[in-house]
Order: C-alpha cells, then sequence, then structure tokens
C-alpha cells in the first residue's frame, strides 16, 4: 500500500510540475534580437493588451500586390525566416515577419491568447497603416504559427492561407505525445485549428512532409478534410517538419499566389 501511495503522490507531483512549467515544453524563443538587414522596414506597433512589438516588413514591389504575413514556428526568431521568404519577395511580393511577445527581443509572456493579440496587431497595421487591401493579405503559418494563421483567417476576410506543417490542433499533439497524461484538463494553450477552419472561405494551401514525427501528416489531412473548398494538400513524400523548402515547398506556394492574383 505505502508503494502505491508513494507512487500515485509522484503521480501528481509530476502532473503539478508539467502544468506549471507546460510552456516552456512547447515554446523554444530566441530571445535576442535580429542584426538589422538591408532593405526592411522595422515595424513597431503595440498590441490590444498594451504589448510593444517590433517585426520586419518588405513591400510589394508593385501598388496592389499581394503580402504574405509569415508567422513562424515555436523556435527561433523571426530574422531565422529571411532565406524562407527571399523567392517571395523576388515575384515582387510583399511579406511581414511577424514576431511574437517573448521572441527576437520582443518582451511579453508567451501564451496563445497573447499570440492572437500579436497577429491582430500587425493585421491591423498592414491594414491601418500601409492601406493594404484585406483580400491582398496572405496568412502564412508555420507549426504552431498555423495556429495563430488560422485565427486570422477566422477573422479576416483574407485572400488566401498558407498552413505549412501545421496540426489539426496542438491537444491533438501533446495527447499523442504523452498518453499516460491527462492533456485535456492540463493544457493551457490548444490552437484547435480543426474547430475553425470550416469557418475560413479563403483559398487554402497545406504543406506537409510524410516523415514528419514532431506533428504527423495525418494530423494536416484532418484539418485538410474539414477546410472548405478551394484547397491543396502538398505531401512531400521525403519531407520532415523541418525541410519542405529543400524539395520546392515556395514553388507550390508561388503557384498558389498566381492563382489568386488571377482569381483578383
Amino acid at each position: 500500500m505505502d508503494i502505491f501511495i508513494r507512487v500515485v503522490l509522484f503521480y501528481i507531483l509530476f502532473m503539478c510540475v508539467i502544468f506549471i512549467a507546460q510552456r516552456t515544453l512547447i515554446y523554444f524563443p530566441d530571445k535576442s534580437k535580429p542584426a538589422l538587414i538591408h532593405g526592411v522596414e522595422v515595424v513597431k506597433l503595440t498590441t490590444q493588451d498594451g504589448q510593444h512589438l517590433e517585426a520586419w516588413y518588405i513591400p510589394p514591389t508593385t501598388e496592389n500586390q499581394l503580402v504574405i504575413v509569415l508567422f513562424h514556428g515555436n523556435a527561433g526568431h523571426y530574422g531565422h525566416r529571411i532565406n524562407k521568404v527571399k523567392d517571395y519577395l523576388v515575384a515582387g511580393y510583399g511579406v511581414l515577419l511577424a514576431e511574437y511577445r517573448g521572441y527576437g527581443g520582443n518582451s511579453g509572456a508567451i501564451s496563445e491568447v497573447g499570440f492572437y493579440h500579436d497577429g491582430r496587431a500587425y493585421m491591423n497595421w498592414l491594414l491601418k497603416k500601409k492601406n493594404v487591401n484585406i483580400e491582398k493579405i496572405i496568412p502564412y503559418g508555420e507549426s504552431i504559427g498555423s495556429g495563430v494563421a488560422v485565427q486570422m483567417a477566422t477573422e479576416y476576410d483574407v485572400g488566401g492561407l498558407v498552413l505549412e506543417v501545421p496540426f489539426s490542433s496542438l491537444l491533438d499533439i501533446a495527447s499523442r505525445q504523452y498518453p499516460f497524461m491527462p492533456v485535456k484538463y492540463l493544457l493551457k494553450d490548444r490552437y484547435m485549428n480543426i474547430e475553425k477552419i470550416d469557418k475560413i472561405n479563403a483559398p487554402l494551401l497545406i504543406l506537409h512532409g510524410h516523415k514528419d514525427q514532431t506533428i504527423p501528416f495525418d494530423s494536416a489531412e484532418k484539418l485538410f478534410e474539414m477546410a472548405k473548398y478551394p484547397k491543396k494538400l502538398i505531401d512531400f513524400p521525403q519531407g520532415n517538419h523541418n525541410n519542405l523548402y529543400d524539395f520546392g515547398a515556395s514553388q507550390y506556394v508561388l503557384d498558389f499566389l498566381a492563382g489568386i492574383d488571377e482569381r483578383n
């Protein structure tokens, strides 16, 4: 009986530690501010809840061209994504490399709700400060950033939505990784994409690797099945969580953007 009680007490203590420290297991920010590079505009804004943020903006080469808002994944900072967007800049598209609170020199506590505040601030900055039409804005969500991009696409009538290695929900992924834990009752940040995707009317492109061991391919499939048309899912047979651009992901995105241009 003593052993049983000790095991139970240890399990309860372990659950308490996980509950308190869970965000350190989800988010891996690079808190340093990236060195400024030539040709970018430093975006400075304040969110609805009073958080001061900085990010980078590279405007489109022509008026009324599409603007991608990149919401990156859970690691690193926005400066690490500049190489990812080079093909889009060469093609003349605008890019806003959004940065979250707690990342890339920005202060603030990291959370799902906070990220949504950040996303709205960037969307509104484009709309009000740069006079970009909403149908010209394309949220691009990478991994956990898919949660922010999906949320923005439910709140704004955007021109399109790109999701790179997205999940159906963070709750789904956490439940798979920790099957012995009552994740349903412990998880604070859930990013329930699966409950929101059918509310989006914009064209959708999903990019996912079949060898992704961080977010399994079938999680993206679930999301795709629930989405409205027009939609497209690109399966990279050799792709994992971080290498889709090694297999030509940017060309699929460029083709998708060209299709939106034609419709507009």
